[in-house]
């Protein structure tokens, strides 16, 4: 049963966006879901996502979410972490938990014909874990190798520091993970109140793509979820962008080091945000070409890679981008990107058509599978676009004028607020 899933999971590949129907589906019990039926393959790829995520720890037990997460796969009722993987691989079904800085995140496959036994399996996990005492440990140390794994990777250390340095007192500031401390202290009980927080109905967003129909959709919906609590803890607020010019450095040993770099940006509700989102592809997309790319790989070697570009959460939004250089070169690499930054009202209509062929020629790319375009439009309901969004969003990028693209250049790239976090031994840079 496996092997067909995964063969299922090859084979699934919806036609090009725009001939792709999306319908809104509303449960009997209230619960909305985005769906696209296809039923020429007998399988079903569901996603769900909870809004909050690790930013719902309690202070003092960081982590406490993204270990609950962990825990819903671990045994529920009568079935321990063994007979829960045991039911799973014998309906042919797979499920992933994860959690994010603002989000807690189900994802489910599974044949048409298990489609309810696969369900209600889903659901016993979701509604009613039983969070036992072994299972905590065991997870718990799984987390606590990975931490004191993560404490020697300078990339990992980069971006907790730059969320320090960019969040201050806000739960942003907080490693998603938590720490070697918040997670050893962590019990049973705080695992319970990070599901109850985090696991709500009034905080929810369901996508569904393959062979269900909304008849049937609905109602599986409010047995899936209808047994959890309606509303979960207070959302934080909005996190206040402290990135003013200053540069940054976190001593680390060995022959490299790690730059992240950045400022306030702006929302996708902003009437330039489009022309920024190209603007941004044009400095530090990840394609060669881009003027990041080109100015420091390209011409002068100073990494192999370097990319930035406009990073939205759910109550900050940066402009933001990372490169890894050898410790000699720090300075000039820092020296190059503030020079770019400084030039990017200078658009070129080469460069704007450039970066708008590959934008439009690479979204569909998205949506290439069942499960891709489940998670594709799950995000795009959480950030707010309308259901029609998929089939208009390239004209968006098309109607971008060089006008347009000098002006959010200037709007919303700021030289004088460029920011660097680095961690590492740059030599003769220092922190401002």
């Amino acid at each position: 049963m496996i092997a067909r899933l995964a063969a299922f999971l090859t084979l699934i590949a919806l036609p090009v966006w725009a001939e792709v129907p999306v319908q809104e589906v509303k449960s009997p019990g209230g619960i909305t879901a985005w769906l696209v039926e296809a039923p020429e393959i007998p399988f079903v790829a569901l996603e769900i996502r909870f809004r909050g995520g690790a930013a719902l720890d309690a202070p003092g037990k960081e982590g406490a979410v993204g270990l609950m997460a962990g825990l819903l796969e671990e045994g529920t009722g009568d079935l321990d972490a063994q007979g829960f993987a045991a039911a799973r691989d014998a309906l042919a079904a797979s499920y992933r938990f994860g959690t994010g800085t603002d989000s807690v995140s189900v994802s489910a496959r599974f044949l048409s014909e298990n489609r309810d036994q696969a369900a209600d399996l889903l659901r016993r996990a979701i509604v009613e874990p039983s969070f036992a005492a072994e299972a905590l440990e065991r997870v718990r140390a799984q987390i606590l190798s990975s931490l004191r794994s993560d404490a020697q990777d300078p990339a990992v250390l980069a971006s907790q520091a730059f969320d320090r340095v960019t969040f201050g007192d806000h739960v942003y500031a907080r490693p998603t993970d938590g720490t070697l401390d918040s997670i050893a202290s962590l019990t049973v009980a705080d695992i319970k109140a990070a599901h109850m927080a985090a696991l709500a109905r009034d905080r929810v967003y369901v996508a569904a793509v393959g062979d269900i129909s909304a008849a049937n959709l609905g109602p599986m919906l409010d047995k899936l979820l209808g047994g959890l609590p309606q509303t979960g803890a207070p959302l934080p607020g909005p996190a206040k962008v402290d990135l003013h010019g200053q540069t940054v450095v976190e001593p680390f040993p060995g022959p490299q080091s790690v730059i992240l770099f950045g400022h306030e940006g702006i929302r996708e509700t902003d009437p330039d945000f489009f022309p920024a989102f190209v603007v941004s592809e044009i400095l530090g997309g990840s394609r060669f070409g881009t003027r990041l790319m080109t100015e420091v790989r390209e011409k002068r070697g100073l990494t192999y890679g370097i990319g930035a570009g406009l990073s939205i959460m759910d109550h900050a939004a940066l402009v933001a981008g990372q490169v890894q250089t050898a410790n000699a070169t720090v300075k000039p690499t820092i020296d190059v990107i503030r020079a770019e930054w400084a030039r990017i009202p200078e658009i070129t209509q080469e460069e704007l058509d450039a970066a708008k062929t590959y934008l439009t020629g690479a979204y569909p790319l998205r949506w290439d599978g069942n499960a891709n375009i489940a998670r594709a439009l799950v995000g795009l309901q959480m950030d707010g676009y309308p259901i029609d969004y998929p089939a208009k969003r390239n004209g968006y990028i098309e109607a971008v004028t060089l006008a347009d693209a000098q002006r959010a250049a200037r709007k919303v790239f700021d030289p004088a607020r460029l920011s660097f976090v680095v961690v590492g031994s740059p030599v003769g840079l220092d922190a401002q």
